[in-house]
């Protein structure tokens, strides 16, 4: 009987000391039904096969998909790819102007993102 290929998953680095990251990656974790994606949480110093220094994944939300490095909502938009029920938005993010606008909000969100951590800290 031929064996099926295996999909490689998707691999995402996100910063588990970020209670933001926390949060959503706990929401994708809930989503992702078919374990279509590999979590790698860079704050714990765990995995020695990151492709970028730490400080560079700690700055920028990174993936992996089909072997290719995506940082910022490039990354966002190949995790929601993989999930059935956000793959809809993955998908239109491919359009270059979708993928430029959501670049723009997400470097907005870098900058106040410092602010939005300690409010969450705060929050619990």
């Amino acid at each position: 009987m031929p064996s099926t290929p295996t999909q490689t998953p998707l691999l995402v680095w996100y910063d588990g000391g970020c209670p933001l990251c926390r949060r959503e990656i706990a929401l994708m974790r809930r989503l992702d039904r078919r374990d279509a994606i590999q979590f790698v949480d860079v704050a714990s110093g765990d995995d020695a096969s990151c492709p970028l220094d730490r400080d560079a994944l700690l700055a920028r939300f990174h993936a992996r998909e089909d072997g290719r490095l995506l940082s910022g909502a490039a990354a966002f938009a190949a995790m929601w790819r993989a999930i059935p029920l956000l793959r809809p938005l993955g998908l239109a993010a491919r359009a270059p102007m979708v993928l430029a606008g959501l670049e723009a909000a997400y470097r907005v969100f870098l900058r106040v993102r410092p602010r939005l951590q300690a409010l969450a800290r705060k929050a619990g």
